[in-house]
């Protein structure tokens, strides 16, 4: 299996895993003519290999393109009752998915699409409805954790059956608490249905990360309260402090906000 992130942050979410010939979308917040052009860098065809499309939740940086991809090019779209309602309500969604293109996968089931093995699981966020998924493929266990209001027995589960891990880390604590935000933003965002802190996750990680973690990638890193060296090295030294040596234990890498990242080998 393959994993490519083609943008991670409030400007948009999309990320692509590829096992033969085919390849899913687990979120589609950038533009349709970006996602083709990213694709097409890395010899994908959107048209021929896209086979699915996986929304965790209704945020506009989470489903910018979902309308078009249903419309345009008919690819289904896999989200809870919830939140396909968020999608269809959202007024920053100019093209809406057609009812023939959705699919509804409640949390804790499972779906079959080629060599994948797709399961959802709940996330508490301030959107209608909020999963996170775990991907099985080629032996591999990929989970993606984003938008997390705060950490819970699920998620920590899910952390400790990970192979690969694409977790969020949007804020510093003390830069979201003295910056610029409006106070109804920074409590929307500090809440217990916002978005997970740098030391939130680097908890997170440090309490329940195993052996079988291999790989892990911060994600939906604030542009305003956060900064990829900050994140890392927030993370970096709560790991260290329970004895886990990042790029020794597991790599630890930060996901771009707008750039697409290499291609990595989930082996």
């Amino acid at each position: 299996m393959n994993f490519m992130s083609l943008g991670s942050g409030s400007s948009g979410n999309c990320y692509l895993l590829q096992s033969g010939d085919r390849s899913i979308l687990l979120d589609a917040g950038i533009s349709t003519r970006t996602l083709k052009k990213h694709l097409k860098d890395h010899g994908i065809c959107l048209e021929k290999d896209i086979a699915a499309v996986f929304i965790t939740h209704d945020h506009a940086d989470h489903i910018k393109a979902v309308g078009n991809l249903a419309t345009d090019y008919g690819k289904p779209i896999h989200a809870t009752q919830l939140v396909h309602e968020g999608i269809a309500c959202n007024r920053c969604l100019k093209v809406k998915v057609p009812a023939l293109r959705m699919s509804i996968m409640e949390k804790g089931t499972t779906l079959e699409v080629g060599n994948f093995r797709v399961t959802s699981f709940d996330v508490p966020h301030d959107s209608r409805d909020c999963v996170g998924y775990v991907v099985e493929a080629d032996g591999v266990r990929f989970c993606l954790i984003t938008d997390v209001g705060h950490v819970t027995d699920t998620i920590c589960q899910q952390v400790g059956l990970a192979n690969y891990l694409v977790l969020e880390a949007n804020h510093d604590i003390s830069m979201l608490k003295t910056g610029k935000y409006s106070p109804f933003l920074k409590n929307r965002i500090s809440s217990d249905k916002g978005h997970l802190s740098n030391e939130q996750a680097a908890k997170l990680l440090a309490e329940y990360a195993t052996p079988q973690l291999r790989y892990v990638w911060l994600c939906h890193l604030s542009e305003e309260n956060n900064h990829p060296e900050l994140a890392r090295k927030t993370v970096e030294v709560v790991l260290r402090q329970h004895g886990i040596i990042p790029d020794v234990d597991f790599r630890l890498d930060i996901l771009k906000r707008k750039t697409p990242s290499k291609v990595f080998s989930l082996t």
